[in-house]
């Protein structure tokens, strides 16, 4: 792992980069450019990025619109505002026509910190997996990020990206790095378990692992960076594998990675399931670093629950 960078900012310069490359694209944010990082896209290419004030719905609505012209609009906000204030217009005008239109959901999860429960979305890649034919994307490095929106881009139909407000570690820093949609990642074998991990909760997943191997237990650990479509294939071979699934995510655990996997586990391989993420509450202000150990969603939480779940 290398240094730290929030996926946030991978966005902002991931779509500058995208710029110059296709001249279809058009960038939205809802008065949140500093925050959502378009602000690099701003400045790099001012005639195509629209300040649409703090009106997200309206956001969402014009990028459907602007979607039908042919281009191709990348709707940035923070995921409170964006899956759960924009929810209708995001179902009915972008999902119901299958419209052609990214959204950027930033400061996602309880690592917002001290803006509180109010921006502390948990919510939201629930809500999203409701919506037929969403694919919903959740990165877990600078990496991964800048290749989740080049993937957007080249993905026909609606797309959730949801990106963090807290700096992460880099931990895809390698020449065979691949990313595809919908395909997980296996990034550590196991014989004892599996954690099967997205977003910030990758590194801190195998941090754990390697914490867990010098109490002897041997734990494998999976990337999975499209939530849906989720693949089944790779889950149900490391359950029939290792005997035993650990979900881990920084967003609650009813509907989210969680409640995906023990769906398609339940369909395909019934095995014993722990799901460590948000326990149905919301969350409170605070440091970021705090909050997500208050959780156990540290290497030291992670690591212990899995401890008492295979011990």
């Amino acid at each position: 792992m290398s240094d730290k960078i929030a996926t946030r900012e991978s966005y902002g310069k991931a779509l500058v980069e995208l710029a110059k490359k296709h001249d279809d694209i058009i960038v939205l944010d809802a008065d949140l450019a500093a925050a959502t990082k378009t602000g690099i896209f701003k400045k790099a290419v001012p005639q195509r990025h629209i300040d649409c004030g703090i009106q997200e719905a309206n956001m969402l609505g014009m990028a459907a619109g602007i979607s039908t012209t042919g281009l191709v609009p990348f709707a940035s906000t923070f995921a409170m505002f964006a899956a759960g204030r924009a929810f209708e217009q995001i179902r009915n005008s972008i999902g119901y026509p299958h419209l052609n239109v990214k959204i950027g959901a930033t400061h996602a999860g309880i690592s917002v910190g001290e803006d509180g429960a109010s921006h502390q979305c948990n919510e939201d890649i629930a809500l999203m997996r409701s919506i037929p034919s969403m694919t919903i994307i959740c990165p877990s490095d600078d990496i991964e990020a800048r290749a989740a929106v080049e993937a957007a881009y080249e993905h026909r139909g609606p797309v959730y990206m949801r990106f963090g407000r807290l700096a992460v570690p880099v931990i895809n820093e390698r020449p065979d790095y691949k990313f595809e949609l919908g395909k997980g990642i296996c990034l550590r074998e196991g014989k004892d378990a599996t954690i099967v991990a997205t977003g910030l909760c990758v590194g801190r997943s195998l941090e754990a692992a390697q914490a867990l191997a010098k109490d002897g237990l041997d734990v494998g650990v999976i990337n999975i960076h499209t939530i849906k479509p989720l693949d089944e294939e790779i889950i149900v071979k490391a359950a029939k594998k290792t005997g035993k699934i650990i979900t881990v995510e920084e967003h609650s655990i009813i509907g989210g990675l969680g409640g995906a996997v023990c769906e398609a586990l339940a369909a395909h391989c019934p095995v014993p399931v722990l799901r460590l993420g948000i326990n149905d509450c919301f969350g409170h202000s605070g440091p970021a670093e705090g909050l997500l150990h208050e959780v156990g969603l540290d290497c030291e939480g992670i690591t212990k629950k899995v401890s008492e779940f295979l011990k």
